[in-house]
């Protein structure tokens, strides 16, 4: 018997016990990965859609007003765009580092509380934080009140105190509350390292700042890079804080041409300035790291060992730890709380609870519609022989990096075309007209969550997954089960904790986003998050104050959950 032979038996045994057909190798591998590659090609392109939309309305706009932007408004919100990402990027950079490092090596009073603690402004979304700072220093706040009372003062023109509405308050607003992510993967980072390398380094000579400098740093630089990338883009995202500090950046220049102006190609143009802002950070971060080794060699690494300071220096270690909190989380909640409980017959208001189940509905829905394209996604493409989908996966993640308003606009415009268009043919088909149905709809909101926030519902999926040992689903597709009954039976058992993890972190962000809400709301919708601008930019933080109280309380659930995962 000849080899060939051999193999053709060995071939005719394995189509037997598989079920293939004879010579169609690849007939096979089609049929078997079309309809999930299928699946996956249009969930990513669902998600691609807005952005590619933006870059297609910028370069064909109806009325071409770059030129006039260049010359006019475009230099000064690029500007303001690039010293908040700077001076966000600085101050996170050191806060976040910093604390991370003194909780990782040291041991001092109140450490322990202080770990979790420096994550809770994680909770509070930017714009409450604004609201809150400007209501405690403005003139006829609690600080400046007290201090005119103790000293006498009669006016402003008596005494000097810095501008509370300003970009360096914005700067500092936002650093508060976007350092926790750099806190978070710096903590992480330094926990990893060897205790032997610090020891080694101890006995050598090395002080503190030595071992931080030489030591922790360079081999913590690629998640302090992640993190710092991570607030420089929530930075050029935000529009409650800019907008309520009077700063122009590049989001507020989205809306002022869109709203203002009535000019959604020059909107778009913006938008895409911001996009290429956004894909040049993401694409420095991951140069930095590229060809450099930042990992840990040693075979058996031991833990880092924590250093009790005593003393002065413990106490300063604690006051260091214990300022981020403070200014990002106390102050903020604490003014809010109170004003919430000063305004209590608020809560009874139609408004608010009208506010809150809108807030449910519309991110409810995302989160779960997210999640499964996520899941179905993730699963297509790894039963997919195909290399688009596998191409297309890591791009499903650039949605997150977009600011909610470029989303805004990508969704909007598309889908206000097609709305007029559906609503002629329904009419000329049944003569009635049906109105705008995407756009008059949540269905615009709940898509441009569904695009922003895939690539938290994809990261979670494809890390969950990836833990599931490859001889489970192979064996039971061995016993024949099919893709779909595999993924009910064998996946999601084993990857629920993962899911529902994703699925409230996804709800979270929902809740909080406030640019794409504010442009894709129907008439007279609010969420939790827009009643809170709407009342405070009339300078009504009383009425604001009980929506924003339930923001930070969905907030803290995730917070929470994400303390729990790191313990």
């Amino acid at each position: 018997m000849t080899m060939q032979n051999t193999q053709e038996m060995a071939d005719t045994a394995a189509r037997k016990r598989h079920g293939t057909p004879r010579h169609a190798p690849g007939i096979m591998r089609r049929a078997r990965a079309s309809p999930w590659s299928l699946a996956a090609l249009l969930i990513a392109a669902l998600v691609l859609l807005p952005l590619l939309s933006v870059i297609w309305i910028a370069f064909n706009p109806s009325e071409n007003i770059w030129p006039h932007l260049l010359a006019t408004t475009l230099p000064r919100y690029l500007a303001n765009t690039l010293i908040l990402m700077a001076g966000v990027g600085v101050l996170t950079g050191m806060v976040g580092t910093g604390a991370a490092w003194l909780i990782t090596m040291y041991r001092f009073p109140g450490a322990r509380h202080l770990a979790w603690m420096l994550l809770l402004p994680l909770a509070i979304p930017a714009y409450v934080g604004a609201y809150a700072l400007v209501d405690f220093l403005e003139y006829a706040g609690p600080v400046q009140s007290e201090l005119r009372a103790l000293f006498g003062w009669q006016s402003a023109r008596d005494y000097w105190f810095p501008e509370i509405r300003s970009r360096t308050a914005a700067v500092i607003v936002l650093s508060a509350a976007l350092y926790p992510y750099v806190y978070l993967l710096a903590r992480t980072a330094f926990c990893e390292q060897s205790g032997n390398t610090y020891e080694a380094a101890r006995a050598l000579g090395a002080g503190p700042w030595g071992r931080f400098l030489r030591l922790g740093l360079p081999l913590a630089r690629p998640a302090i890079a992640a993190g710092i990338a991570i607030a420089m883009m929530e930075t050029v995202s935000d529009f409650g804080t800019v907008d309520y500090f009077a700063v122009q950046t590049l989001t507020t220049g989205i809306f002022t041409t869109w709203l203002e102006s009535n000019n959604a190609g020059g909107a778009a143009q913006i938008a895409g300035v911001v996009l290429l802002l956004v894909l040049v950070l993401v694409g420095i971060e991951r140069g930095s790291r590229r060809n450099r080794r930042f990992h840990n060699a040693a075979r058996d690494p031991r833990p880092v060992r924590a250093v009790t300071l005593t003393g002065w220096r413990g106490w300063l270690a604690a006051a260091l730890c214990l300022l981020p909190f403070l200014i990002g989380f106390a102050l903020p909640g604490g003014v809010i709380l109170a004003h919430a409980l000063e305004n209590a017959g608020r809560w009874r208001d139609p408004g608010l609870i009208r506010a809150l189940l809108n807030t449910i509905w519309v991110g409810g829905w995302a989160a779960v519609l997210t999640m499964l394209a996520a899941l179905v996604l993730v699963y297509g493409v790894r039963l997919s022989r195909a290399r688009l989908p596998r191409l297309l996966l890591p791009l499903t993640t650039l949605g997150y990096a977009a600011p909610g308003a470029v989303l805004a606009v990508g969704v909007l415009i598309p889908l206000a075309a097609l709305d007029n268009r559906l609503a002629d043919l329904v009419l000329m088909l049944t003569g009635s007209d049906p109105g705008l149905l995407l756009t008059g709809t949540t269905f615009a909101i709940i898509y441009a969550y569904f695009v922003r926030f895939f690539a938290i519902a994809q990261g979670a999926t494809d890390a969950a997954m990836a833990r599931i040992p490859p001889s489970l689903p192979m064996a039971a597709r061995s016993l024949g089960r099919t893709s779909g009954r595999t993924l009910r039976e064998i996946h999601l058992p084993l990857i629920r904790g993962s899911v529902l993890t994703g699925l409230l972190l996804v709800f979270v962000d929902c809740v909080k986003e406030l640019p794409a809400t504010l442009l894709l709301r129907p008439f007279n919708f609010n969420t939790l998050a827009t009643r809170v601008y709407d009342s405070a930019s009339l300078e009504n933080i009383g009425e604001a104050a009980p929506a924003a109280v339930l923001v930070i309380l969905v907030g803290l659930g995730a917070v929470i959950l994400l303390m729990r995962r790191q313990t």
